[in-house]
């Protein structure tokens, strides 16, 4: 009898040990993380995440003109790399095409580095980045960005704020664009949420805002990573509208949101270039 006791208290202790162990072997079967999961805020890589992507993303924004797309349609394609030692780059060039079926682009190049975290892909992270762009009119501009994010196994959340001094007299002296998303997983390998977007927000306090105000966006976001990692899909967009309005326009600027209130959508699939 006493045999007998002391095996099922075996039996019971091996149960415990074992139940304990599964929130530990749990993130073995945790979707992917995705090398970009929000569209409009740009996040930073770490050594546990893919080196190099790639992504090609497309828009559409309703009763848009100008170099934003010909009849609200534009094209992007981005380059993503981990560069070591906490610094992440980030390019991408836009195209546009205009209503005389002529094409325009503008290109943009970044590298942020990541002062607190950055060595692992869960937790948080917070960088600062210098980078240099060229609008549709052939404008530079410098940039600077402000990126914070925080990973967790079933949930994502990611923050910006970009400064941007274009070189024109026609321009603002700064421009600044915000945005933000969060999300939690919804079964599998997709995670939903939404997301957020702020452009121009100079324009509360300017009443000469160079880009016709301040827009914002707020919307529902989501993004799915493939059981390989080898792609990833990622969609997201709402109303656009405008916060302050301003006479001044620059329909020429890179900007993710449309020069009109209305609907803007934006889809994009990401490759991974990494073995």
């Amino acid at each position: 009898m006493r045999t007998k006791l002391i095996l099922i208290l075996l039996t019971l202790l091996s149960g415990v040990s074992s139940i304990a162990q599964i929130p530990e072997r749990s993130d073995l079967i945790l979707p992917a993380r995705s090398p970009e999961p929000f569209m409009f805020s740009k996040t930073t890589l770490t050594p546990e995440d893919l080196k190099w992507t790639m992504d090609y993303s497309t828009s559409y924004g309703e009763r848009v003109s100008g170099p934003f797309g010909n009849e609200g349609v534009g094209q992007q394609v981005g380059i993503k790399g981990y560069l070591g030692k906490q610094f992440t780059l980030y390019a991408h060039a836009a195209f546009g095409f205009t209503s005389d079926n002529a094409v325009t682009s503008a290109q943009q190049v970044e590298i942020i580095h990541d002062f607190i975290g950055g060595k692992k892909n869960q937790g948080l992270r917070l960088g600062i980045g210098l980078g240099a762009g060229k609008d549709f009119s052939n404008i530079g501009s410098v940039l600077s960005r402000i990126a914070i994010s925080y990973d967790a196994p079933r949930w994502k959340a990611g923050g910006n704020v970009l400064f941007e001094k274009a070189f024109a007299a026609n321009r603002d002296k700064i421009d600044i664009i915000s945005s933000f998303g969060f999300h939690h997983i919804l079964f599998g390998r997709l995670y939903g949420g939404f997301e957020t977007v702020g452009e121009d927000l100079e324009g509360f306090w300017d009443p000469a805002e160079a880009e016709g105000g301040a827009k914002l966006l707020l919307g529902p976001s989501l993004n799915m990573t493939t059981n390989n990692s080898k792609i990833s899909f990622a969609v997201s967009g709402g109303p656009v509208f405008y916060a302050s309005r301003s006479q001044i326009t620059n329909p020429d600027a890179l900007r993710e949101l449309p020069a009109q209130p209305g609907l803007a959508l934006r889809a994009k699939v990401t490759f991974n270039l990494s073995r």
